[in-house]
Parts: C-alpha cells; structure tokens; sequence
C-alpha cells in the first residue's frame, strides 16, 4: 500500500524509547522487588516494560485487573526515606475507554502520557488514549476509536511522536499515524505487511523522522518520499534456522551512530524453533543495510526466548531480559559485554528469577545513569490471588551491581 504523510522530525525525548547512557556496571550483586502486583485494585500480570521521566518516576501498564479487571496505568514513584510508592492513574471500566493496555505508554514534555488498548472503544476494536493530569488526578481522552473497516484496529504496540505531535503505532497488518486536526484527529495507514508477516513489535524514530520497526519476518524503515508519502525499504529479512534470528517481538533501539539492535523471540541455536537472538543492524553506503547476530541464546541457565528489547550503556554494553530459562527456568537479566577491538560479546547473567522475585519478563528494560536496571515480569511475586494469571500476579524490580 502506498505510504501516506511525511512526519517532521523528530525528538527523541518524545518518543518513550530514548537510550538511557551510563558507565558499564559490574555484574548484579543484588535485586529487589519494587511492587508486588496484587490484581485488584492495582493491576496484574504487566506484559511491558516502563517509561522514565528523568526525576526518578517510572510510569507502566497491566493488561488485567484494577477495579474493573480490565487494566490499568500506574505510576511509581520513590520515597525519601526508601521503598517505592504506587499509585493507579487510570483503571478501564473495559467500555468506550479502552480495554486491555499490554503495551508501554509514552510521555511527551508536557508530562502527558499516551498510549493504546488492544480492546474496549466504541466497536470493540481498541483505542488511542491520553492520559493528562488535572491537579492531583489524571484524566483520560480517547484520541481515537476505529470502527469496523477502519484503520489502526486492534493496535499491537505502543506509540511514538513526532515533532509536531503525530502518533505512530501499528495493528497485525500494517503502521498507522495519526495527526491532530481541528477538535479531533485523523487517522490513516502509511505502510501494509502481508497477512503472514504480522507485526507485533513496537517502532522507533531517528532524528530525522525515519521509523523503524519489525515485523515477524523482517526489519523495515519508512523514510519520506519528498512528496508527502513514505517509502518502506525491508533492511533485513530475518532467515531463521541456526544462523539468524525469527519472530522480533520487542521494540527496536537506535544507537548513536544510527545502528538498529533488537531481539528475537526465536531462531539461532537450540532444537525447534530457535532459542532466540540478539541482532544489530548497520547502515552501509548506497542505503544498504547489514546484519549482524550479535548473540545466538544457548538455552539452560544462559535463558532463552528474549520477549523485550534491549537497552545500551556508553561502553556498547547491551543489557536485556529472557522470558525462560536460567537457573530456575523462570527467565533471565542479561548483558552482553562489549569486545575490545574485534571480537564477539560474552553474555553474563546478571540474575535468575526463580518465581518468588518475578517470573517471565516481557518488556524491556530501563538503565539509569548508576547503571542499575529496571523492568517487570508477567508473573511471579508474593501476590497470587484476586484473579491473576499463573503463578503470581507479576512485579516491578530493580537489579543492582
């Protein structure tokens, strides 16, 4: 399908994905549980990771629970004399609202957040939502809601934001992009993926204003056209088997220099499927695109099946989470050192969950500048009533070195 507007440039502090850079940290010492999930009235069971807003204040969504079981937005945020506090900005009544937040919300400068509800809205089909704070409560604007036919149904990642304020996420089947325009805003799709080639990883945008984004198959970026449109240009197709990576599920990362890292949730080593990858792509001359597999999971206690993203430090260092394995088979925080020169990146797993801590972590993680890591897990944790999934209804942790 031919791509529609072009989208100025962008900043990065908008788009919820900014790199966090900070010196290389030793291997974890230790790790804490921030917030046991209890299912009601704060949520369970979150499948994404957080957002910062530079002051300590991390910001997150639970699919499930909260007061009406439908899902939650909440915000954490540090007490002067230890611990973390939580408080709940909005629970979906499961209606018009929106229903079922798996994926991040993202903050612009204004301190609002936004983000996207795989169900609920006027038809059922998901929503584009705002989240502003009024005083000392938050209230929630439904930016979007397609009916049957329309473009962005059953949004499966987050958004981004340009400039000028256009939102970008996407559905199974393509990436959309909404644009304010007069009391509302109008929606519309930039690029399609075949059927068989669904995209369930989020996006990224360059200072340019070129995205990036996965689908299962490949890594694509739509840069504009110079007459209102976009191009998308595949930059890798992800081949499977031993040799590369199959299935991206986490959201892509945009280094410095312009570099793409992300995971994949299979391919590379290991019976089946895959045990998953770490993968990096390079811009070369004459707009091609090489990729490189960074690191091909072993399985066991090294973890396997990465679900989130990555997130690098100044060093190059790359620190991510596995979703299985390790020592407990309950997932994995991982780094991947840097080589010195030419060489290969040695993994160390920096800590095992083993279900009383967390229990299969889906998002990615954020670094801070002391290099501690932050993040959730799906389940696990000292909460297992009120009606969460599996074993526990999932935490917010902290890993520190």
């Amino acid at each position: 399908m031919p791509c529609a507007k072009f989208a100025p440039a962008i900043s990065l502090l908008l788009t919820g994905l900014t790199l966090v850079f900070a010196a290389h940290p030793a291997p974890a010492q230790s790790q804490t549980v921030l917030i046991n999930f209890t299912g009601s009235p704060d949520g369970n069971n979150p499948t994404s990771g957080l957002v910062s807003d530079g002051e300590g204040n991390f910001y997150g969504t639970t699919p499930f629970g909260g007061v009406f079981k439908t899902g939650t937005v909440y915000e954490l945020s540090p007490m002067g004399h230890g611990g973390w506090k939580e408080k709940i900005l909005y629970s979906f009544t499961g209606g018009a609202d929106g229903a079922l937040p798996y994926y991040p919300v993202m903050r612009d400068s204004r301190g609002h957040l936004y983000g996207t509800t795989l169900n609920g809205g006027a038809s059922g089909r998901g929503v584009v939502f705002e989240l502003s704070p009024t005083g000392g409560s938050w209230t929630e604007t439904v930016l979007y809601s397609p009916a049957k036919g329309q473009v962005g149904s059953y949004p499966q990642t987050g958004l981004i934001m340009d400039s000028a304020g256009n939102l970008y996420g996407a559905t199974l089947g393509g990436v959309f992009e909404l644009s304010p325009s007069g009391s509302g805003w109008t929606a519309r799709r930039i690029c399609s993926v075949a059927a068989h080639d669904a995209i369930v990883a989020g996006l990224a945008m360059d200072a340019t204003g070129n995205i990036f984004g996965n689908s299962q198959a490949t890594v694509f970026e739509l840069t504009p056209n110079g007459k209102g449109g976009w191009l998308k240009h595949v930059i890798h197709k992800f081949a499977g088997g031993p040799n590369d990576g199959r299935s991206a599920e986490g959201i892509p990362v945009l280094d410095q220099a312009g570099n793409l890292y992300g995971t994949t949730q299979s391919g590379g080593l290991g019976g089946g499927t895959g045990n998953g990858t770490v993968y990096k792509v390079s811009p070369e001359k004459h707009g091609k695109w090489t990729e490189k597999i960074l690191y091909f999971f072993n399985g066991g206690s090294h973890g396997y099946s990465p679900f989130g993203g990555v997130v690098l430090d100044a060093a190059g260092n790359i620190y991510g989470t596995t979703g299985s394995g390790g020592n407990s088979a309950d997932g994995t925080v991982f780094e991947l050192v840097a080589p010195v020169g030419v060489g290969d990146y040695d993994e160390k797993v920096l800590w095992n969950f083993d279900g009383t801590d967390g229990e299969s972590p889906h998002g990615s993680l954020i670094l801070d500048n002391a290099g501690n890591l932050y993040g959730t897990t799906y389940f696990g944790g000292s909460a297992v009533e009120n009606g969460c999934l599996g074993n526990g209804c999932g935490v917010v942790f902290e890993v520190t070195p």
